[in-house]
């Protein structure tokens, strides 16, 4: 009954599209290439990234979403190049994802650069809603019902960075698939995303660098949601922050720089939304990421903060 539950939850707000449908992170300033193609290619190194996040732990059915990530920058540095894949499970329905992102950098002045970005690929979506715990065995509704959907997708983003802040804008999915709910009559419909990113890094003393971000998510009929994040490094080696996602979760974050290029990270949010409060007890995050830096390439900044 309680995966019948979430899968009623969310049915009315992810078929109906009354909510976000792309997974969320609480990493998301350090995982930037998932949700922008722009970023590609801009940490003067080949990035590879790792996350795994449980999401409404003790809650069967929850979400749960891993991605690996990996980008570099090719040719003059001025082409970056990645791959994106990802693996989202909701109760009986399963999103497999894979992308990848081609970018292009032109130098504004000395300081700042401005990326643009492509990303192609495709989704693999399977529901199967006979996987399902319901109270009377022999239903035929929820017996048999496997639904596969291949839906391509294609879309775009905009990053301008220098050393101190960055700002982006990006819709990684352009083309609004049609996928099945593993039901006969229910067709749903794959939204368009509008991300917006923004951060810096402040300088407070020898020991203390402060280092602010938001990733601002729009859909369709859905809410405006905002996650605000702050993050406090000491002496440019350990981190501890905080998040605040609008009408839905609070967060802590921390992590350490292992060496110049090897960081790892963990967050725990709190959910706040009377729907989910009661059925879980939070969602753990946790990040991997390593650069490898390229030969030949002896500017490489460290450390380096986005």
């Amino acid at each position: 009954m309680r995966k019948l539950f979430l899968f009623t939850i969310l049915a009315f707000n992810i078929f109906n599209a009354i909510s976000q449908q792309d997974p969320m992170f609480t990493h998301y300033m350090f995982n930037t290439v998932a949700i922008n193609p722009a970023y590609a290619g801009s940490r003067d190194a080949l990035t590879i990234t790792g996350l795994h996040r449980s999401q409404w732990v003790s809650f069967d059915g929850a979400p749960t979403t891993q991605t690996i990530t990996a980008h570099t920058p090719i040719f003059n540095q001025n082409v970056g190049l990645g791959i994106s894949f990802l693996n989202d499970k909701i109760g009986p329905s399963n999103t497999s994802s894979l992308y990848i992102d081609f970018s292009y950098k032109i130098k504004i002045n000395e300081r700042a650069k401005l990326a643009f970005g492509l990303k192609s690929g495709f989704n693999i979506r399977r529901t199967d809603i006979s996987s399902l715990n319901i109270l009377e065995g022999n239903d035929p509704v929820f017996s048999e019902s496997l639904e596969k959907d291949f839906m391509p997708n294609f879309g775009f983003g905009l990053y301008y960075f220098t050393d101190k802040y960055y700002i982006g804008a990006s819709i990684p999915k352009l083309l609004e698939n049609t996928f099945n709910t593993g039901t006969e009559t229910d067709v749903a419909i794959e939204k368009k995303h509008y991300f917006l990113i923004g951060g810096a890094v402040f300088k407070l003393s020898e020991i203390f660098m402060l280092r602010p971000a938001t990733f601002i998510k729009i859909t369709e009929a859905a809410p405006i949601e905002a996650d605000i994040s702050a993050l406090l490094y000491v002496k440019e080696k350990f981190w501890v922050g905080a998040m605040y996602r609008t009408g839905d979760a609070l967060g802590a974050l921390a992590g350490i720089n292992i060496t110049d290029y090897l960081t790892v990270g963990y967050s725990f949010d709190w959910s706040m939304t009377n729907t989910t409060f009661k059925y879980n007890a939070g969602s753990h995050e946790i990040i991997i990421r390593y650069d490898l830096v390229l030969a030949g390439n002896k500017k490489i900044r460290s450390p380096r903060y986005f």
